[in-house]
């Protein structure tokens, strides 16, 4: 699924405005905590003991007193990608499933966080939760890789239990990416992002065109692909429009808990080429 083709396209992938680019993905993150940054962020007077380096001669030229620059240690965003594994995104049966539209994306945001040398981890849940351990390199990158491409989509979606394990083991403040198509209970979504609401958020719904665009197509049987519980119903204009109504409901409602949170969200549809989506994800923060 992951092959050596996406990798070096990942490579090539370098953008238009890759200086926007590095704004969104940096290591370079400001903490309140002071000492030797890079960049100066403001002046004190001079006191016995500080060392003499750090003196202004230009301040002291225009006001002749002595003053030092104090600066801004920089501290790393630690990533954490959560990735839904569910018997949903096993869908469909032909072309590309959401499982492997969302893995892409989320080896393209592991990969942009290794450039710029950050830790990161590719986590992924379904009943249950498979954590993996942040770190930097392409060598953990190849790790998510083998991991995604030995998955299977199974089991239903424990998102609430998963998201509530993994944010226990997030000691300080961190970027989150969560991608699901998030076709679960409002509440339990609701729910499980308030979690994660004092980090860096980021969700990413994915969904097949087939299931945003539903086709009239009479009396069918339908099989939940998570319980394997069959339904025989009669898919009329009105239980198309019935459906669409229900579902950006559904979306809209995510949405405005996001913003709620100051989280961003975003929704793709796998017919989106994934580079755009991932560019679409790093400009539209």
């Amino acid at each position: 699924m992951i092959s050596t083709e996406f990798l070096r396209e990942l490579d090539r992938f370098t953008f238009a405005a890759r200086k926007r680019i590095s704004g969104q993905y940096t290591g370079e993150r400001r903490s309140t905590k002071v000492g030797k940054g890079t960049d100066a962020y403001g002046f004190r007077e001079y006191e016995r003991g500080d060392d003499f380096r750090t003196i202004d001669w230009k301040v002291y030229a225009r006001t002749e007193k002595l003053y030092i620059r104090q600066y801004e240690e920089y501290k790393d965003l630690i990533t954490h990608i959560l990735l839904d594994i569910s018997g949903s995104m096993d869908y469909p049966d032909e072309g590309i499933k959401k499982f492997d539209y969302a893995a892409m994306l989320a080896v393209g945001f592991a990969y942009l966080v290794m450039r710029e040398n950050e830790k990161f981890a590719i986590s992924t849940f379904s009943d249950g939760i498979d954590i993996a351990k942040p770190d930097r390199g392409r060598g953990n990158l190849l790790l998510g890789i083998d991991l995604l491409n030995a998955t299977v989509p199974h089991g239903m979606t424990g998102f609430g239990s998963a998201v509530e394990q993994y944010s226990k083991m997030i000691h300080s403040r961190s970027r989150v990416i969560i991608i699901s198509d998030l076709l679960m209970p409002l509440d339990e979504v609701r729910q499980a992002l308030s979690r994660m609401g004092n980090h860096d958020l980021i969700v990413i719904q994915v969904l097949d065109p087939a299931e945003i665009e539903l086709s009239e197509v009479g009396a069918v049987k339908l099989r939940d692909i998570e319980t394997s519980e069959r339904l025989f119903t009669d898919i009329n204009s009105r239980y198309v429009s019935d459906y669409r109504n229900e579902l950006d409901s559904h979306t809209e409602s995510i949405k405005t808990e996001c913003n709620r949170m100051n989280a961003d969200f975003f929704s793709f549809r796998t017919d989106l080429p994934v580079f755009e989506a991932i560019y679409r994800t790093i400009h539209g923060r």
